[in-house]
């Protein structure tokens, strides 16, 4: 029994062990599976060769445009009005081509002038008269006040307007900016535009905009038609606003006028000059200025020397309407066409001729002064 009890023992499969009884073993350890890193080969860079731009070329006008602003610089120009104007310059050919073509003065030297004739016929009209008498008539209440704050004729005033600027209507398009850096550029008179240009710069500083300054293509601008280095002087308030305005501002240009006539000698109370009768026996040889004038030497050789109204009495050159005093120095000019022989001018025709340095401007402006206020 014991064999076959055995045997069906082994046969019958044996009850399953409990599991307490069933020893655990260690757990199985994961292995990371690693990605195997190769070394990158490494390549030779092809190496090209740059292309050789050369920078582009600064034009030598760009190369003056640096000058000019190491200049406004110097002479303390606001960085912003430089940055706002030279950068943007444009050269301007017309205002050198009209410069270029100006015509030498005359290097006349004898002493008897031309006509004025032509000249006065085509510059006192009886528009500018008529539109003269006008102005003087309106503007009379500040007229008379400028004539008492500086000492000058009014009518002298208002004769300037019109020949300068036919009374405002005639001012000048050129841009001043562009046509002074243009004309110190292109060298003739260097020195002179780039301190009219500088001048032009302060005046912005000072608060005049750029659209205001137009002018002649030699840089006169406003209704006196002054250069910037004589606004920055001389512009003056005609009107009590507290500010001189050149520009749009009549009242103001009259006493700017006024300001700058003052500046250059005029005398209170005294005519630019009167018409004489010159006898044929004058010795005209005697009477010649022998004085080398340091400037427009050729206007002023057209003058005689200087002698008393009464030294020109006893000559027998004889004033033939409004006189002087016999004390008062005076020079004698001929005059043929203007309305007499010639005419006995006072320091205050210098005054005007430093407006502009021409016998026939200043001629022209005292003749059309004595028209307007009806002397």
């Amino acid at each position: 029994m014991l064999a076959v009890t055995s045997a069906m023992a082994l046969a019958t499969p044996s009850a399953q062990p409990r599991p307490s009884a069933i020893v655990a073993g260690p757990a199985p350890v994961q292995v990371a599976q690693l990605t195997p890193v190769y070394p990158q080969p490494v390549y030779p860079q092809p190496v090209y060769p740059q292309p050789a731009y050369a920078p582009p070329p600064q034009s030598a006008w760009d190369g003056y445009k640096v000058r000019l602003a190491a200049l406004a610089r110097q002479q303390g120009v606001r960085e912003a009005t430089i940055q706002a104007v030279v950068p943007y310059l444009r050269l301007n050919q017309r205002a050198m081509d009209l410069d270029r073509a100006q015509r030498p003065t005359s290097t006349r030297t004898d002493y008897a002038p031309a006509s004025f004739g032509p000249y006065l016929t085509r510059h006192i009209t009886s528009s500018l008269i008529s539109r003269g008498q006008a102005r003087y008539s309106s503007h009379w209440a500040n007229l008379s006040r400028i004539q008492a704050m500086y000492g000058v004729d009014p009518a002298v005033i208002i004769a300037i307007y019109g020949k300068e600027t036919s009374y405002g209507a005639v001012t000048g398009s050129f841009d001043l900016l562009d046509a002074l850096a243009s004309l110190a550029y292109e060298g003739r008179r260097r020195q002179m535009f780039e301190d009219e240009f500088l001048a032009a710069l302060k005046l912005m500083d000072q608060g005049v905009q750029r659209w205001q300054l137009k002018g002649s293509y030699a840089g006169a601008t406003g209704y006196p038609q002054f250069m910037p280095t004589v606004a920055l002087r001389l512009r003056a308030d005609g009107d009590a606003d507290g500010y001189a305005d050149i520009w749009r501002n009549e009242d103001d240009a009259f006493a700017s006028i006024a300001n700058y006539l003052r500046n250059a000698g005029w005398k209170r109370d005294m005519p630019w000059g009167v018409p004489v009768a010159i006898p044929g026996t004058l010795n005209r040889a005697a009477v010649q200025s022998r004085l080398n004038p340091p400037r427009c030497p050729n206007v002023y050789r057209r003058h005689s020397r200087w002698l008393t109204v009464a030294q020109w009495r006893s000559m027998g050159v004889m004033p033939t309407g409004r006189t002087l005093p016999d004390t008062e120095l005076v020079a004698l000019m001929e005059t043929p066409g203007a309305y007499a022989q010639g005419y006995l001018l006072t320091g205050n025709y210098r005054a005007i001729l430093d407006y502009n340095c021409s016998n026939y401007y200043a001629m022209g402006v005292g003749l059309l002064a004595n028209a307007i206020a009806r002397r």
